[in-house]
């Protein structure tokens, strides 16, 4: 097959053309959003319930629950690399549409708010928790050359794809040097 007649059909795309030319694209280089590196994510479960109140009490210990149409909960697990070397293993800058209830469940990661002018580190060892109301933006990072490991609990509204429940921070915050 002759290439002459496709040639002649990227003379304009070219510029080798009286016509005018299409306007250049620019594409971007670099993703648009903060990119995590060494967290992997295993999905364990999540649930859409079709609740609006759960209320329990026993003894002198409340709680209640509200939802306006119901909700999903997801529950995953985040496995962190040990850093190395000066690579910082992260989740990236992010935030979701709900509240997230984290435990570190082996090693410890360290939590940045995009809010905290002063970008204070809120370390969790093993057996701890970080409570994320999904309000804000925030990045985890292993700070250590030992594996991290949490379990985290994620609400959101009714029927969200599992995706939806990150949402990437574009630019980072520019709080933290890092």
């Amino acid at each position: 097959m002759s290439r002459l007649p496709i040639l002649l059909l990227l003379l304009p795309a070219i510029g080798c053309s009286s016509e005018p030319g299409a306007p250049a694209v620019s594409v971007p280089l670099t993703p648009q959003f903060t990119v995590g590196s060494g967290v992997t994510r295993t999905d364990l479960a999540q649930s859409t319930f079709d609740i609006d109140k759960v209320k329990r009490s026993t003894g002198d210990w409340h709680v209640e629950l509200k939802a306006t149409d119901g909700l999903d909960i997801a529950v995953r697990r985040f496995d962190y690399a040990p850093t190395s070397g000066t690579v910082v293993t992260n989740t990236g800058w992010h935030r979701h549409p709900g509240p997230v209830f984290i435990q570190v469940v082996t090693g410890t990661v360290t939590f940045y708010e995009a809010d905290d002018p002063n970008c204070i580190p809120i370390v969790v060892h093993a057996g701890g928790a970080y409570l994320d109301l999904g309000e804000h933006g925030h990045i985890g990072r292993n700070e250590t050359n030992q594996l991290a490991q949490d379990v985290t609990v994620l609400f959101g509204p009714p029927g969200i794809a599992p995706a939806d429940f990150r949402i990437d921070m574009t630019p980072a915050p520019g709080n933290c040097p890092f």
